[in-house]
């Protein structure tokens, strides 16, 4: 037991680190928190059992800055680095730089993270397990001109990704000669400004797609399993909006198949730890990987609400070098959840991040509802870091059960001083599209929703206009004299609302 973890940094701030520190409170380790400037006061460095001041607000003085964030965890004594997701989670120079340290990194190694990044070199290991891949270029294309070639042999539409991008940057859809050549110049642009340098790919663009990933799971010891699939196909600028596992198209037999094909990518990788293997599954059924996310999820807490398993501690086992507990038949599905991402932004400016204090908030609670978040009353929205407020979760028995106990919590959820994408949310869960499962990646542009919601917002603003003026005219009746008792009341609300 003596090199177990016992304490371990979360080199990550808001809700995250605050689900980290849960489990490691469970199980008895000590949590180090870091944190900018700007994350004084943040719940995460309240809740852990040491915290260090790390730099400025700005992400590159602060959670992207290894020197600082190495000197915290030798100051600390850490054994151990949960990097959560975003930052430095999937930054193999980092995950190195724990390795020479003798820290415990919990994930994959270097290495492998390495190779899950560069998405040529992980293509072609996915190529080599049988794992089949989006058409598109064989290689790294030197130019435009080659880009442009590529293009017309796998005809458009196509997207041009950098080989470094993620989270939805460095991604353009072109569909036409004059188009790919603009967009080549922006996408190499937004990779070096965002990851440091720049190489492109081109993949064919398939119509109506659904984004498919698979929660997976690989020991020290090669034992290998997949935590079954979480539907993803609903966002906004390619970032995840709302999840929800079992996917509505996903048979037993498609999830074992699949599921077989992310057993073999993680072996191709020689991936350790938790990860997630991104699939597009076209309109005829075919499923083609495009990544391999080397960190836990956003969205891990649906797969744990149907699966009963705590992912952190999953994480930190494997760790410690312990053997997976169970075996694939083991595992089971059991119940329906969703996903929504309290974003803080204006849907109606194209998603433009909305920052400042919130005086107060309300969160939802009850009966198969989790809510992971970093709000209190009087907390900042910070405009330095990712709009992501809070992850709100629903179980139920059936899929119906948990859509209705998301609309009830999104309904219950209040925040203060922002604007959020709850509104839209609930558009979106109440559309005859979302209950019947005709989800794909362009689902609020195909189904107009950000219309829609624009004309809930205003006969939700007529009905609320309606009813404070009906009680108006009742308490106006009640001082006159003519409504003296409930039944009066309740009549007068009948007769005035319809």
């Amino acid at each position: 037991m003596s090199d177990m973890i016992k304490k371990v940094l979360i080199s990550n701030r808001g809700e995250i680190a605050l689900r980290v520190i849960r489990t490691c409170k469970a199980l008895g380790i000590k949590t180090v928190a870091v944190y900018s400037d700007e994350d004084y006061n943040s719940l995460h460095v309240k809740k852990a059992d040491e915290a260090y001041h790390i730099g400025k607000a700005a992400p590159k003085e602060s959670y992207l800055n290894q020197e600082k964030i190495m000197q915290a965890i030798l100051a600390s004594g850490a054994d151990a680095v949960h990097p959560g997701y975003g930052f430095l989670s999937e930054n193999s120079d980092f995950a190195k730089l724990c390795e020479d340290n003798k820290i415990n990194f919990i994930g994959p190694s270097s290495e492998s993270m390495d190779l899950c990044g560069d998405k040529m070199r992980c293509k072609a290991a996915m190529l080599k397990a049988k794992v089949p891949t989006v058409p598109g270029s064989p290689d790294l294309v030197k130019d435009v001109e080659e880009a442009l070639d590529i293009a017309n042999q796998i005809k458009y539409p196509v997207l041009l990704k950098s080989v470094y991008g993620g989270g939805g940057r460095g991604i353009r859809l072109v569909n036409n000669d004059k188009e790919l050549r603009e967009a080549y110049d922006t996408v190499t642009g937004e990779s070096i400004a965002a990851f440091g340098k720049s190489a492109i790919l081109v993949e064919k663009f398939l119509e109506k797609t659904r984004h498919i990933e698979y929660q997976m799971a690989r020991d020290k010891h090669g034992n290998t399993v997949h935590l079954f699939e979480r539907e993803c196909s609903i966002q906004r600028r390619n970032q995840k909006l709302i999840e929800q596992t079992p996917s509505p198209v996903v048979d037993q037999k498609t999830r074992d198949m699949v599921g077989e094909l992310v057993v073999n990518a993680a072996k191709a990788v020689d991936y350790t730890n938790l990860g997630t293997a991104e699939f597009l599954r076209a309109d005829n059924g075919e499923f083609y990987f495009i990544e391999i996310n080397a960190r836990l999820q956003v969205e891990h807490p649906i797969t744990e609400l149907v699966s009963g398993l705590d992912l952190v501690k999953l994480q930190i086992d494997i760790a410690n070098g312990e053997p997976l507990p169970f075996k694939q038949k083991d595992l089971r599905m059991n119940g329906y959840a969703i996903e929504c991402r309290i974003n803080a932004e204006d849907t109606f400016l194209d998603f433009a991040p909305s920052t400042g204090p919130v005086p107060d908030v309300t969160i939802p609670s009850g009966p198969g509802v989790r809510c992971d978040t970093y709000l209190y009353p009087g907390c900042t929205v910070s405009p330095f870091y990712d709009s992501l407020m809070a992850k709100l979760c629903t179980w139920g028995q059936t899929f119906d059960e948990s859509r209705l106990r998301m609309l009830n919590a999104l309904n219950d959820f209040y925040i203060q001083g922002v604007e959020t994408s709850i509104p839209l949310y609930k558009t979106i869960l109440k559309s005859e599209e979302y209950k019947r499962g005709d989800l794909s990646t362009d689902f609020l542009k195909r189904y107009n929703m950000i219309e829609r919601l624009a004309q809930d917002l205003k006969e939700e603003k007529l009905a609320n206009k309606d009813t404070a003026l009906a009680a108006a005219i009742i308490h106006s009746e009640y001082l006159k004299g003519r409504v003296k008792n409930s039944a009066d009341t309740d009549r007068s609300w009948k007769n005035m609302l319809g």
